[in-house]
């Protein structure tokens, strides 16, 4: 598989999913990630179900450890013994990346302290994800996702109101840590072209949740006030949210005056209403925005509404369950579904990256595109040994 990180060797320590998540990114641009599993298990995640795959057979796989761990080859090794550190220090001889989300002064206990790696490979880029930061009062706390939206203030903005925090639907501070690790390295990589070292790169699933507070962060930072949970609608805009109508319901944003002239005119409304004026004054008034816009949408079906407001020109969505999402001939258009050969499993499908790449040339799509399935628990431990003692005998 090649791609923009062709020939970058990335050692992945990490369990679980920001890690693996970061170094799944890794994997799909085209770096060789070699993924260090304990012998006994391996990746927690291989234990997270069901759904399993072969739930009673040897052959056994979780779903959730599929979901991370494409474009990544397997190694097992004990880290406490001699033999199992000293392939890892041939690792990071020749290593670009290591990534590993161990909590606090685990990898300085194991002999891999910071100034060791650099010891071994000036040069290696170092990530590191924790839960609540690698200093500072909570350092020792271990982080967990739902834990993190918690304390994070994602819950308390999420839900049908103040009193009803709700997480997340998918482990979004865990995929936000993984981005936000796999960017920050991007960007050590390119910084150690110009000075030819490494350095360490340290994110945490709290920094991720605050990093995407958005305009609820400088609402109380700059402003003073405290978001709450408040539903489907938007906390500045409106109408802005999901909104019922006769067999369900769609989502609309009118984010302009613009639009909220388009979006009256379609229904026959008065855009200069008492209250509903501008966005300030709707947004003040959210309620009765509320109330008035499902009234004028009473009388109409989810397929005559979308059409409506298609033609009207206003934003305009469905709420889509997950299995339409992958059904939708538009999500396999942008190669957001890839077929993988599994060692065990045989050809499997799964969610694919969300990049694509072009030739700025000749337009020709450049994306990487022969995509390998996440490994058997240490399935090519005897290739990464042969390619090391390759490596050893070329003086390398």
């Amino acid at each position: 598989m090649t791609g923009p990180l062709d020939g970058t060797i990335v050692i992945d320590l990490t369990r679980a999913l920001a890690g693996p998540h970061a170094t799944m990114m890794l994997g799909d641009l085209g770096a060789r990630v070699i993924k260090v599993e304990s012998p006994e298990g391996g990746d927690d995640t291989r234990g997270w179900g069901p759904p399993f795959l072969y739930p009673e057979g040897a052959a056994r796989e979780s779903t959730y450890f599929l979901s991370a761990n494409r474009n990544k080859e397997s190694i097992t090794l004990d880290l406490k013994s001699e033999q199992g550190a000293a392939v890892l220090r041939d690792l990071v001889r020749h290593g670009d990346v290591l990534v590993e989300n161990f909590r606090g002064g685990v990898l300085d206990r194991l002999g891999f302290s910071v100034e060791a790696l650099h010891e071994l490979n000036p040069r290696l880029v170092i990530l590191s994800i924790t839960g609540f930061g690698h200093d500072g009062p909570e350092a020792d706390r271990s982080g967990y996702d739902q834990i993190a939206q918690g304390e994070a203030g994602l819950m308390s903005i999420t839900g049908s109101g103040p009193d009803d925090p709700q997480k997340v639907g998918t482990p979004i501070a865990d995929i936000l840590a993984g981005m936000y690790g796999a960017y920050g390295l991007l960007a050590a990589l390119l910084e150690r072209e110009r000075t030819g070292r490494g350095q360490v790169v340290r994110t945490s699933l709290l920094a991720a949740v605050v990093g995407v507070h958005g305009f609820q962060g400088t609402r109380f930072t700059v402003a003073g006030e405290v978001g709450r949970a408040q539903g489907n609608h938007h906390a500045a805009i409106s109408p802005y949210g999901l909104f019922r109508c006769r067999d369900g319901s769609v989502q609309i944003s009118v984010g302009s005056e613009g639009l909220w002239a388009r979006f009256c005119a379609a229904f026959e409304l008065d855009p200069a209403r008492a209250g509903m004026a501008t966005n300030g004054e709707r947004a003040a008034h959210r309620q009765a925005v509320v109330e008035l816009v499902e009234q004028t949408f009473a009388p109409y079906g989810v397929a005559e509404l979308s059409e409506r407001l298609g033609r009207a020109g206003i934003p305009f969505g469905q709420v889509r369950s997950i299995d339409q999402v992958y059904a939708a001939e538009q999500t396999r258009s942008q190669g957001l579904l890839v077929d993988v050969e599994h060692a065990t499993l045989g050809p499997l499908t799964l969610p694919g990256p969300p990049l694509r790449f072009f030739d700025a040339a000749d337009g020709r799509e450049t994306t990487p595109g022969d995509h390998k399935a996440p490994p058997v628990h240490g399935a090519n431990g005897d290739s990464v040994r042969a390619w090391l003692d390759e490596r050893r005998g070329a003086g390398l």
